[in-house]
């Protein structure tokens, strides 16, 4: 686009140069009248022709949704306010899990994502991978995106959805398919140790009737799941670093973080139950 749009500017500039400096005689009325139904309708209707003949042959390459990749890594992701519940469907190789706000992908394999949401619009966007689609109450979109290069890559919201619409990201991870293979395996194997006081103060507050633990008997589903807390890039969908003082912060007021956010202050907790509790979540990796 920069060379084609450079080549048609010098092309006017020396047009331009030409006309300015040579004077001639007045075009005849057959002249200007050949002029304008050549330059001015063949040669653009022939471009624009060619053009779109590309474009649609193009097409179903570049589908939101392409069916041919539709049974390759399939991801269900689900806007909530305000964050993200991420689903890996069970595949013939291992069972179904859940995560939050934290993609991971194999590089070099396309990934099928349904999306929708349960409360209002979201959109979801992965910039340095592909466009955008909205994410409704009610309707499961599609988009399919195939990652190209190993990294760690930022997914904003893109549709304004309430006070904390500025606070809602997720984080995608492209690792190398044996990387993937290894964190899947672990993700399902999940094991917190449900011994350590962390755990047992997370029982004994509530924490689990509406966050999840796998491996623990007592588990919610309204909230983020947790397991592997620690391994994840940032807690509150991207509001904050993943460090035990944030996640201890989080604990403690995250409505302070996150204006709207549905899940109660505990500053009523002792500072040594909320930082055994962050200890606990942070060395779940």
């Amino acid at each position: 686009m920069v060379v084609g749009g450079c080549a048609i500017w010098l092309t006017v500039i020396v047009l331009f140069m030409h006309a300015a400096r040579h004077r001639r005689a007045s075009w005849t009325a057959e002249h200007a009248g050949a002029l304008i139904a050549w330059g001015g309708v063949a040669v653009p209707a022939v471009i624009l022709l060619a053009l779109l003949g590309y474009a649609v042959w193009l097409m179903p390459a570049m589908r939101p949704w392409n069916p041919v990749a539709a049974n390759g890594n399939a991801i269900e992701v689900t806007g909530e306010q305000f964050w993200w519940r991420i689903r890996y469907p069970e595949s013939e190789d291992s069972p179904a899990f859940e995560t939050a706000n934290e993609i991971r992908l194999p590089v070099g394999r396309p990934a099928t994502f349904s999306l929708t949401a349960t409360d209002v619009i979201h959109s979801f966007w992965i910039p340095s991978l592909g466009g955008k689609m909205d994410m409704i109450p009610g309707r499961t979109n599609r988009l399919t995106l195939k990652p190209t290069r190993v990294g760690l890559y930022r997914g904003p919201c893109a549709e304004f959805c309430g006070s904390s619409h500025t606070y809602m990201a997720f984080s995608v991870v492209v690792m190398e398919q044996n990387d993937f293979d290894k964190w899947r395996r672990r993700q399902i194997e999940g094991h917190p140790d449900a011994g350590t006081e962390g755990a047992r103060l997370m029982k004994r507050h509530g924490c689990l009737g509406c966050h999840s633990l796998r491996g623990l008997e007592v588990a919610g589903g309204i909230a983020p799941d947790l397991t592997l807390l620690g391994a994840r890039q940032s807690i509150g969908a991207g509001a904050l670093a993943n460090t035990p003082e944030t996640i201890a912060r989080f604990i403690r007021s995250p409505s302070s973080v996150k204006p709207g956010a549905r899940m109660p202050d505990f500053d009523m907790l002792s500072a040594a139950d909320i930082e055994a509790m962050a200890r606990y979540l942070g060395g779940l990796e």
